[in-house]
């Protein structure tokens, strides 16, 4: 993995995921912990649409016209396009716009930034050897979400500098478009054509292959089981974590007091999200590993459960270290199954539709957590305490798993880079 052309790809990576760190980070601290805003659950709920919609509503396009157009060209214009929309927001907050019209804009910064994210996931098989995909998209996926823990951290402290008001979340906001400007000219690096796609698999009419896209993802995605039993476990762990995160908010801004070394409020989710970071970066470690030894199948199955007994154990009692603590263990589960998912897509789905592909796992799984905030945030309390959602997060957990292993057995279908 000493390829020139990966190394690029990956500092894009860097760059772009530093960008959408911060600027989460920045909005989050602009709606939520803003004393000049009042926010309740189903806002909250709100901007996680906002922030989560774009890959469903950009996913189905998106695959279409990455197995179709020069996929550098996507990363170098969709970049710069991502950087004007970020100073809006920015701009916005900055001059009190409302709640909803900073969903609205964050809606569109999200969209260009999820479509992106699809062109570097679909353009990794290009920079690596078949053999490497694995550990490669191991290493730049678990890489590039510690690089925007580290962009929200960067985010927590510049508005410890500019203030908490709508003029220092502005200020902090707008930092992010530092970082997909970079990306834009680390794109420019790339030799035309050397992305993908290799082949194009597309009706004359870009109309009629956007149209077609998520349908011809679909398809590809049934071919191969691997993936089709990967997106079922997603999707129970998509359901619950979108419940606990609304809870975890929700203690956060509303319950939690600072307890030792455990901060409440902003700092808190700061702190949440470093440990859940470094859950990440575990994962990142040790999922290869695990693969080849034990076997995608067991692998998944093991990260369910093991977030299943997490969110019983430490999140269901509601106190600041353990949901801490189950913030570490549960992402890096979660990132567990990411990868499995992420490696069955790269390596048994044809490069003609893989853009197609991660575009549908991104529609479904995030409308699958908008819909459990959303619904989340109907029943919670406002202080945040409801033992019934965690437990109903817990058993997600279980059932997914126990849907896995049906799917799995229902279709002995395994690739030979797949070891079972």
């Amino acid at each position: 993995m000493r390829d020139p052309e990966f190394r690029r790809l990956l500092w894009t990576r860097f760059a772009v995921q530093w960008a959408v760190g911060m600027y989460r980070a920045g909005l989050a601290g602009a709606v939520l912990f803003n004393p000049e805003r009042e926010t309740d659950p189903l806002a909250i709920a709100g901007g996680f649409a906002a922030l989560l919609l774009p890959y469903s509503l950009v996913g189905p396009f998106a695959g279409a016209l990455l197995d179709r157009w020069d996929r550098r060209r996507v990363l170098m214009f969709a970049n710069l396009l991502h950087a004007v929309a970020i100073v809006v927001s920015a701009a916005s907050v900055g001059l009190g716009a409302s709640s909803v019209a900073l969903f609205a804009l964050a809606l569109c910064a999200e969209g260009i930034s999820r479509f992106i994210g699809s062109g570097l996931s679909a353009s990794l098989p290009h920079v690596v050897p078949a053999g490497a995909i694995v550990s490669a998209n191991a290493f730049a996926t678990t890489l590039g979400s510690v690089v925007a823990v580290l962009g929200g951290g960067c985010a927590i402290g510049l508005r410890a500098l500019f203030g908490s008001d709508d003029a220092g979340s502005a200020s902090t906001t707008a930092f992010a478009a530092i970082g997909v400007v970079l990306a834009a000219a680390i794109a420019t690096r790339f030799a035309r054509g050397v992305l993908g796609p290799s082949t194009v698999d597309e009706p004359a009419s870009a109309v009629l292959a956007v149209a077609r896209g998520l349908a011809d993802g679909a398809r590809a995605a049934v071919r191969a089981p691997s993936v089709t039993a990967g997106f079922i476990a997603l999707f129970a762990h998509r359901a619950s974590f979108g419940a606990s995160l609304l809870v975890t908010v929700l203690l956060m801004r509303n319950s939690f007091t600072d307890h030792g070394i455990f901060r409440a409020g902003l700092p808190g989710l700061g702190q949440m999200a470093a440990l859940a970071g470094a859950g990440i970066l575990i994962a990142g470690l040790l999922t290869a590993r695990f693969i080849a030894k034990f076997g995608r199948r067991k692998v998944v199955v093991g990260a369910l459960i093991l977030a299943a007994l997490a969110q019983a154990g430490l999140g269901l009692p509601m106190e600041l270290p353990t949901v801490l603590l189950a913030s570490f263990v549960i992402t890096g589960a979660g990132q567990m199954l990411k990868l499995g998912v992420d490696s069955s897509i790269q390596s048994d789905v044809g490069d003609e539709s893989r853009g197609r592909v991660f575009a549908l796992y991104d529609t479904l799984f995030n409308i699958t957590q908008v819909a459990a905030v959303t619904f989340a945030a109907l029943v919670v309390p406002a202080d945040g305490h409801s033992a019934g959602l965690l437990l109903a997060a817990t058993a997600f957990y279980l059932l997914g798993a126990i849907g896995y292993l049906i799917a799995v057995r229902r279709t002995p279908f395994a690739s030979a880079s797949d070891p079972v």
